[in-house]
């Protein structure tokens, strides 16, 4: 298949495929990230948004199993959200969460963007794969379109995650105004 690759792991018997998404990949994406969202930890996503976003998918496959996913949804010509990062219980510590950031961080610079973000609650995975954490305000205000419709949004737990793709490159990452003037985001404090 066109852009794939195989990553050997040593906690799985067979390599890992790293590829983009295509339209049959949906259930089993569905399946994935709604069993996470089941837990509170993901947004859950329907098959229509699924549908309207597949293309920001890249998959991780061992033999026929999805094994992982993650999308990278552009904001700005300058940034993307790594999201819907998934990866099933038996395959965690296999470097499939690792793969497919990496072929989301490709797929960044490859489009020329500076700089890709992330809210997450596993700040440590991500920061061994070169992310910071930063302030909430200092991402872009798009990208609180989908706090706005998570249950969790007065009372956000979250940790923004930023990687600096270009070296150099000082993006102005901070808007005009302050998110939490536009959109009246609780402070949360550290």
């Amino acid at each position: 298949m066109k852009n794939a690759f195989l990553l050997p792991t040593s906690r799985t018997d067979r390599a890992l495929t790293i590829r983009k998404a295509v339209m049959p990949d949906i259930h089993a994406l569905l399946g994935l990230i709604n069993g996470y969202a089941g837990k509170g930890v993901m947004l859950p996503r329907t098959e229509f948004e699924m549908s309207e976003n597949i293309r920001d998918f890249t998959v991780a496959f061992s033999g026929d199993k999805l094994v992982g996913c993650g999308a990278l949804h552009f904001y700005t010509p300058t940034s993307a959200e790594v999201r819907s990062l998934a990866v099933a219980e038996e395959y965690k510590q296999s470097g499939a969460g690792r793969a497919i950031v990496k072929a989301l961080e490709q797929e960044a610079l490859d489009a020329g963007l500076d700089t890709i973000f992330a809210f997450t609650y596993v700040q440590e995975f991500f920061r061994k794969l070169g992310f910071v954490e930063v302030e909430r305000g200092e991402l872009p205000l798009k990208a609180w379109r989908d706090c706005l419709r998570c249950p969790k949004f007065q009372c956000c737990d979250e940790i923004a995650m930023l990687k600096i793709l270009r070296e150099g490159v000082h993006p102005a990452l901070v808007p005009a105004e302050p998110l939490a003037e536009l959109i009246q985001l609780p402070t949360v404090h550290r």
